[in-house]
């Protein structure tokens, strides 16, 4: 419905709004209508339409193309649904859910990203193609597991749009994630209390990175942690798996009989298009984060983050060891490592997969890739 203003007051045309209120207080000396009273006048629905229109105009001199323009407004499409929209009842209705008493983080810091619940849904029972038969091309980014001698591979193209993988690796039942807005590609193994179960898309973000769900107990997860966040296994840690932040070519010549991840998923989606627009290449961010200030060079940067969580159990805070390492500098170096107390984490680059690696007396570690402003805001 295209709403004009002088069709709603009568008027030929809207003055300038230079004289805008002489022009209101003459017609209104005449007994006539004028612009102001009639916005005045305007129905709720023509004022959303308003507030929306207003809201993309502002996005679109920000945004170089539609997945841009999308981006800016991603705070705003939950109110779209009942339960990322604070102005309804059924708002927050799953964490509400939820024993909050003992949450780990500020509910406050938990926001909604966009889709409601599974509204970005996960890949369940997921297909594979062979490295002969698979559609991506050897420079699509790719996320890499190998365990217990079994090699698969995770297309972004794929993980863009669905964020998790349920699947079985080696004969372990775990989940692959990745978060597009943080970067972060992390396996777990998803037992939770012993019992095997699958993990979904929360629709919540903590510091603009994913927050998972587990379908045994609703437990709200933070990926970047790895630990249960917000319900009935807060403060408790999920066992990773080593994933590569690599190429689908690097991958397949270093692991020749990988599995591939299908794009027959069931889902209409379009795998080969990046659908975040020019985010992963701005350093702008959607959503808030804290301690942003403390990246040195640019807030996206590739780093390889890993952490180990304590006994303690500070609110908003992680506790526990973390290291973090700038890709261009172990790539320059080859090899750098970290004192913290009396172990030291090693990383190296791996020339042939292009990665960085992170190792403890020759102990691969379970570390993951993330953009440079991941490890300020999660662990400070």
């Amino acid at each position: 419905m295209r709403l004009r203003l002088e069709q709603v007051c009568g008027l030929r045309r809207m003055p300038h709004v230079r004289h805008l209120h002489v022009r209101h207080e003459e017609m209104n000396m005449r007994g006539r209508k004028t612009p102001l009273s009639c916005i005045m006048q305007f129905k709720p629905r023509h004022i959303w339409l308003f507030v929306a229109l207003v809201l993309l105009l502002s996005a679109i001199p920000l945004a170089r193309n539609w997945d841009d323009v999308k981006l800016k407004l991603t705070r705003f499409w939950g109110y779209r649904t009942i339960e990322n929209n604070p102005l309804l009842p059924g708002y927050d209705k799953d964490v509400k859910a939820l024993n909050t008493t003992q949450a780990r983080i500020n509910l406050d810091d938990l926001l909604p990203g966009g889709p409601p619940k599974d509204g970005i849904p996960a890949l369940e029972h997921p297909a594979f193609d062979s490295v002969s038969q698979t559609p991506f091309n050897d420079d699509e980014k790719t996320l890499g597991v190998l365990i217990n001698g079994e090699a698969k591979a995770y297309p972004y193209g794929i993980l863009n749009w669905h964020e998790i993988v349920n699947d079985t690796v080696g004969g372990v039942p775990v989940s692959v994630t990745y978060c597009p807005l943080c970067e972060t590609g992390i396996a777990f193994e998803r037992r939770v209390d012993g019992k095997e179960t699958t993990f979904g898309v929360s629709g919540k973000l903590f510091q603009s990175c994913l927050v998972m769900y587990d379908r045994l107990t609703n437990t709200l997860w933070s990926q970047p942690w790895g630990m249960g966040v917000v319900g009935s296994h807060v403060n408790e840690s999920l066992k990773r798996y080593p994933a590569l932040r690599t190429t689908l070519g690097l991958w397949k010549k270093a692991h020749p009989e990988t599995k591939v991840l299908s794009a027959n998923t069931g889902y209409n989606r379009d795998y080969f298009r990046y659908p975040y627009g020019s985010y992963a290449a701005s350093n702008d961010l959607i959503f808030p984060v804290r301690d942003a200030a403390h990246v040195s060079g640019r807030l996206k940067d590739i780093e390889s983050i890993y952490s180990e969580a304590d006994t303690q159990t500070p609110e908003n805070q992680f506790s526990g060891m973390s290291v973090h390492f700038r890709w261009h500098d172990v790539q320059t170096q080859k090899s750098m490592t970290q004192t913290i107390g009396n172990r030291t984490i090693e990383a190296r680059w791996d020339e042939s997969l292009q990665s960085v690696r992170l190792f403890e007396n020759d102990k691969e570690l379970p570390s993951t890739a993330a953009f440079a402003f991941v490890y300020p805001a999660f662990f400070p």
